[in-house]
């Protein structure tokens, strides 16, 4: 987080979090958004936040275009989770996990305007500082290892609930501390989340093992599209093949984490045909190879090693666009 870095940063860092208090207290009604095709660092740092406003006595919303994905049922106010905002008229808005405005969805884009304040907490190094406040670090491991500092200074107090969707957070987004940010500091905070009452057993078990056999399903078809070339591996899975198989997801479901464990591969690549015919493509990596570039010369944004965009279709035409541009990037990467 930015208090463990430069001085400056720590500087910048009470500012945005002395901002984010005066924020919170002079506001009453709190729209809580993430990103669409959420993750476990998105759920559960949208809940946390939920949970520390309505300790605070606030009144929120929690929406995401799209809706709650089933296997994080399991997390508080979970079932509280709308797919859009409601009538409304909210005095501050909360994003989190967000690298830019465009990843908010309709939920936010459908929001008359003039729009209140609004904070944005999230760590990817795409972010774009689209909000009013910027609580941005690239170094954290999640958006909820930064919340749990924020937290701390807001006086929230630290309940098993919120220790749980904390901890959902950190353990997804570093597959269960296995990423390359994983630092000292994101085991001290899991220990303090697991002392708060955060049942990591379960968090594992639900957030990262279990699976829809849809989701399996979808694997063998992208397996058996597989192709690889000068260190990129890839697979296309069209509209067609997810309908025959009933797989609803967007992403890849951790088939593009499983490819880029090819020893070979520098850049993995999944395509995957949406219902709206545009495609969603997910990048994974290993050193020196960074596909935040990448994704955000398409469009969208992430980490170095893993990071996503949404391109229009037709499927072959985005394909021969990815592999190009990622073909590129590796040979670009082999000469520096």
């Amino acid at each position: 987080m930015a208090a463990k870095t430069l001085q400056k940063d720590i500087m910048q860092y009470y500012k945005e979090s002395q901002a984010i208090k005066d924020a919170i207290a002079d506001a009453e009604r709190i729209l809580i958004i993430t990103h669409v095709d959420p993750d476990g660092d998105a759920l559960g740092s949208l809940t946390a936040v939920g949970l520390a406003m309505q300790q605070l006595g606030k009144s929120v919303t929690l929406a995401v275009d799209g809706g709650l994905l089933r296997r994080f049922s399991f997390l508080p106010l979970a079932d509280q989770i709308a797919q859009s905002a409601d009538n409304t008229t909210y005095d501050l808005i909360i994003s989190v996990d967000c690298g830019d405005e465009q990843r908010m969805g309709h939920t936010f884009a459908d929001l008359p305007l003039p729009r209140p304040t609004l904070i944005n907490i999230d760590h990817h190094v795409t972010n774009t500082n689209f909000g009013s406040i910027n609580l941005v670090d690239a170094e954290a491991a999640s958006t909820t290892e930064i919340l749990t500092l924020l937290f701390n200074d807001l006086d929230i107090r630290m309940t098993s609930d919120i220790a749980q969707s904390l901890l959902t957070g950190l353990v997804t987004d570093t597959l269960g501390f296995r990423t390359l940010n994983v630092t000292p500091r994101t085991f001290e905070i899991a220990s303090q989340m697991m002392q708060a009452g955060a049942d990591l057993p379960t968090i594992t078990m639900l957030a990262l093992n279990l699976k829809p056999l849809s989701t399996l399903k979808m694997w063998n078809v992208g397996l058996s599209n597989m192709r690889m070339k000068n260190g990129l591996i890839w697979t296309t899975i069209s509209k067609a093949e997810r309908d025959a198989l009933g797989y609803n997801g967007t992403g890849s479901g951790g088939l593009v984490s499983m490819m880029s464990d090819v020893e070979t591969a520098a850049i993995s690549v999944v395509l995957n045909e949406l219902d709206d015919g545009r495609i969603s493509v997910s990048f994974r990596s290993r050193p020196p190879y960074n596909v935040a570039d990448l994704a955000m010369n398409l469009g969208g944004g992430g980490h170095p090693l893993a990071a996503g965009c949404t391109l229009d279709g037709p499927l072959d035409k985005a394909e021969t666009l990815v592999v190009d541009l990622s073909l590129q990037a590796i040979e670009t990467a082999n000469h520096d």
